[in-house]
């Protein structure tokens, strides 16, 4: 049997060494349009910030490595322009022509490119990639080269990574994001903070909700010009805007394609006999919601080859291809931020209905030093109490809590069963009742009708003579920032003013808030068993702070 595997890196080498460790016997051929078949395109801005030093670092695996220990024949800087499916053939085109080589089976693990929107003056050679790493090595040759100010267009993973990569290195960095904030996909209580480090302790400057609108190339740096009229010099413009399927060829040979992206089924299998596909180039299936979009990231597309490999060698122990639940985890200075499952831009276009608990627990014991904050939130489905999605922030632990709700979204666990996980716990590590646990704990309070939440979002939506805010802070607290019109009643105060309480709210819903959530829900509760309507604001005045920051919420 010979395979013929199209592009390297994660979906297709994955694939071929599969199929090697499969069948010592087949001829696996796999053909590379650029000249490194297997890097770790994750460690890129990591070798651009100065902390991965040797570009060698960055290769998994080379031509020669993987022919000696695995006998794949594979070919670098040969590019695929054709595929005939009824003659089960390739046109390969390298330095020395064109020829036609001949498959069994065929997968296609072609990536994607880089969107390049129609901005005059994209064409500047001082406009820069990071895809590759010969795009690393430029990029970091332009450091090299007494680079002093960089623009990055996109806030996304990449285009953080890289925003930071370059100001370790010393560069002045703006970060210019079309949409409201950095990291879209965060929720905006999420991706404040991470705005907020950047700005404050990296020093990078975050320019939101514009975009550029042309690049002036001068002769000594460039001038990128936004939407609201302001100028950035650059001497390096780092494009990081999405990428697009890579898939033309094979959309001209008649494999299906949605959205420019390839259409498999749960085998990694096209609708054309004998040819599969597997990576950033296909469409998934998103697991909460079933929305259907490419997802390019490294974890899934090794998975798939794997799988892929093995439904064509062992097709009777073969597992389909999971859906994915997009984890996904960056660094930003000295926060991490982590999201996994559906955020509200997702559950928007399905047909879920949900609730979000909000908490700020620390990552150990707080009596262990240098316990340090956490800000998660999950989204739950009001139905059945189905975790849907969950995102953190913070200086440490927060690869662990999303790794854990990113297992019980998979096996579709529900919020209560998050109490019952028996998860390591050391002072130094975690507390007895770990993040994961209580963020449980909320959401079965509110799933039992124990408790009622409000959102920050509402103070503007609603009419505020409607209701009663009731701020169970201390007065030391109330006196640096409180919601206008807030009544102070301290939680120990609670039960002794519970007619002072009454009288104030007249009959009006009470919202009761603290600085992160937890004396309000036993204020909550007392107020409740007094037979007064009320409701505690998700994740308190930290949420709030981070959901609305500049606004004149506090005073």
């Amino acid at each position: 049997m010979r395979i013929v595997v199209v592009g390297g890196v994660a979906g297709g080498m994955s694939a071929a060494a599969r199929a090697r460790r499969l069948d010592e016997n087949a001829e696996i051929i796999v053909f590379e349009r650029g000249e490194h078949p297997s890097f770790a395109n994750c460690g890129l801005p990591y070798y651009v910030s100065g902390e991965i030093e040797q570009e060698q670092d960055l290769l998994v695996q080379t031509p020669e490595s993987l022919r000696e220990t695995l006998a794949i024949d594979v070919r670098v800087r040969h590019d695929v322009i054709g595929v005939d499916p009824a003659a089960k053939t390739v046109l390969v085109r390298n330095a020395d022509g064109v020829s036609t080589v001949a498959y069994d089976e065929l997968i296609l693990s072609p990536g994607a490119v880089a969107n390049r929107p129609p901005i005059p003056g994209l064409d500047s050679p001082r406009v820069q990639t990071l895809r590759t790493v010969g795009d690393a090595v430029r990029l970091k040759d332009t450091v090299t080269d007494g680079a002093t100010r960089a623009v990055v267009l996109g806030a996304g993973f990449i285009g953080l990574e890289a925003a930071e990569g370059l100001r370790l290195q010393g560069l002045t960095v703006d970060i210019v994001e079309l949409a409201a904030h950095v990291l879209p996909a965060l929720e905006t209580e999420i991706a404040s903070l991470v705005t907020a480090e950047l700005r404050d302790n990296l020093g990078i400057t975050v320019h939101d909700c514009v975009s550029a609108t042309a690049i002036e190339t001068g002769p000594v740096r460039d001038v990128v010009v936004l939407s609201d009229g302001t100028r950035l010099p650059a001497d390096v413009v780092v494009l990081s805007v999405g990428v697009t399927p890579d898939t033309a060829v094979f959309a001209e040979a008649g494999v299906e394609t949605e959205r420019g992206a390839i259409v498999v089924d749960g085998r990694g299998h096209t609708n054309l006999d004998g040819i599969w596909a597997v990576g950033d180039a296909t469409v998934s299936t998103d697991a909460v919601t079933g929305l259907r979009r490419p997802v390019p990231l490294a974890g899934p597309a090794n998975r798939a080859g794997r799988q892929v490999a093995d439904h064509i060698l062992t097709p009777e122990r073969a597992r389909p291809i999971p859906a994915t639940v997009g984890t996904a985890i960056v660094r930003a200075g000295g926060l991490t931020a982590a999201m996994t499952g559906a955020n509200r831009a997702a559950l928007a276009g399905s047909d879920n209905d949900y609730f979000t608990v909000h908490l700020h627990p620390a990552n150990h014991a707080g009596y262990f030093p240098g316990a340090e904050q956490i800000h998660m939130l999950m989204h739950v489905r009001t139905s059945d109490g189905l975790i849907l999605g969950a995102q953190a922030v913070g200086l440490d632990g927060v690869d662990k809590r999303i790794d854990v709700l990113a297992t019980a979204i998979r096996n579709r666990m529900t919020a209560p069963e998050l109490i019952d996980l028996d998860l390591a716990y050391a002072p130094p590590y975690g507390s007895a009742k770990d993040p994961v646990n209580l963020a449980g704990m909320i959401a079965e309070n509110v799933l039992d009708g124990e408790l009622k939440l409000w959102y920050a979002e509402q103070l503007d939506a609603d009419d505020a003579d409607d209701y009663l805010i009731l701020d169970v802070r201390n007065q030391d607290e109330y006196d640096q920032d409180h919601l206008p019109g807030a009544m102070l009643v301290p939680g120990t105060q609670v039960r002794e003013r519970l007619e002072e309480i009454r009288e104030a709210a007249a009959g009006r819903p009470i919202r009761v808030h603290c600085a992160s959530g937890k004396r309000s829900y036993l204020a909550c509760r007392t107020l409740t068993a007094a037979g007064l309507e009320a409701a505690n604001l998700s994740g308190g005045l930290e949420t709030l702070r981070a959901l609305i920051p500049g606004e004149p919420a506090l005073v």
